[in-house]
């Protein structure tokens, strides 16, 4: 038995010692068979290479602009005085908006997908530029620096097509908006426009807008930057200004009735005063005037209330947007490397021509 179970590991053995000679003997081949390929192998290397340094050489260098910014907005509802100062005005019967709502909509969350919204990039793209001289739209340069126009040049609806300066948005034809809708897809896709917040905890927000040309990241960053900016404050007191300039009016028109009235008294208290007693009727229209005048003050004592407590929830519901980092010139550059793009190429053919190589040997064998 003892002797069986020698014999059965003198013969693993002896299979393994093959199979590893095997191994070795099919290596020594390959190597050989490579070495006689060295020339077309290096010729193919060669064009490989130069394949990768016209690609680098060729490539536009890819140019990133940064812009951070804060928010800092009234959070909160607490506020004591001016939350007291709203509840009255509320019990009077005037809602100035306010009520520490936050947020919402317009929180800084969400201000990524409205920097990324089709009436925001619109506005971005339509906005006047100076380029060397020439005032033209965000939209115009991108066409002519990416020559679109080239593209467009066997297409007689499209080659000349302008997004020249003020024009009317709402008379674009069918072109222009599909263009638009082009450009904006284009934009604010991941490879051209990241909006990121570092920390949700603060209202701190990242724009990087990439492209192959420097002066074009550069301007719409700060344009993206701007009009959100705009829009959200625009959008975000809206409600508290439009109180503030009904009261603000409803107070110029009392003060001018009020001025008028006291004008009217006067006039009328000249006119009666040292009449005989007998004849002091004539002082009666005076004597309603001057309780009109007096009715009229209190009025206005109570709206002037209102219309402070009116700019303070203005001013409280109006957010401020600070700019942190500009993007400054000369952007961050990214150029592929003509020695990198060169080994590249050069290794890739190689690996592909010995991969072709072993695929034509093995299925040889199979098919003997």
């Amino acid at each position: 038995m003892a002797l069986e179970n020698n014999q059965i590991e003198n013969s693993n053995n002896d299979n393994d010692e093959i199979s590893l000679k095997e191994l070795i003997i099919k290596i020594k081949n390959w190597a050989s068979f490579l070495i006689n390929k060295w020339k077309i192998i290096l010729l193919i290397s060669l064009i490989g290479g130069m394949i990768g340094f016209l690609v680098a050489t060729n490539r536009k260098p890819i140019y990133t602009a940064v812009l951070t910014f804060a928010m800092d907005e009234d959070k909160g509802g607490g506020g004591g005085g001016l939350s007291g100062a709203i509840g009255l005005a509320s019990s009077l019967g005037l809602d100035l908006g306010g009520g520490g709502t936050s947020g919402g909509a317009f929180a800084a969350s969400n201000l990524a997908e409205l920097m990324k919204s089709q009436y925001i990039i619109e506005k971005v793209l339509l906005e006047p530029i100076q380029i060397n001289g020439d005032n033209i739209s965000l939209a115009e340069y991108y066409i002519r620096f990416n020559n679109l126009r080239e593209n467009w040049k066997n297409k007689t609806n499209l080659k000349n097509i302008q997004f020249n300066i003020g024009a009317d948005r709402s008379k674009f034809n069918l072109q222009q908006d599909s263009i638009l809708h082009f450009l904006h897809k284009k934009l604010t896709s991941e490879d051209n426009l990241i909006i990121k917040q570092k920390d949700k905890k603060v209202s701190i927000l990242t724009i990087e807008v990439i492209s192959n040309n420097e002066l074009f990241s550069k301007i719409l960053c700060e344009t993206l930057a701007s009009e959100t900016s705009s829009f959200y404050i625009e959008t975000k007191s809206k409600k508290a200004r439009i109180n503030t300039n009904i009261l603000q009016n409803q107070a110029d028109s009392i003060k001018n009735e009020l001025n008028n009235s006291i004008s009217l008294v006067a006039s009328e208290t000249d006119n009666v005063y040292n009449l005989n007693p007998s004849l002091n009727i004539k002082g009666a229209p005076s004597k309603k005037r001057q309780i009109n005048v007096t009715a009229n003050v209190e009025v206005l004592k109570q709206i002037m209330i209102q219309l402070e407590l009116s700019k303070i929830n203005l001013r409280k519901e109006t957010p401020l947007i600070q700019i942190i980092d500009h993007p400054i010139l000369p952007l961050k550059k990214d150029k592929l490397s003509r020695l990198v793009s060169t080994i590249i190429g050069g290794l890739s053919t190689s690996f592909i021509y010995i991969f072709i190589l072993a695929i034509n040997i093995f299925y040889k064998k199979i098919m003997k």
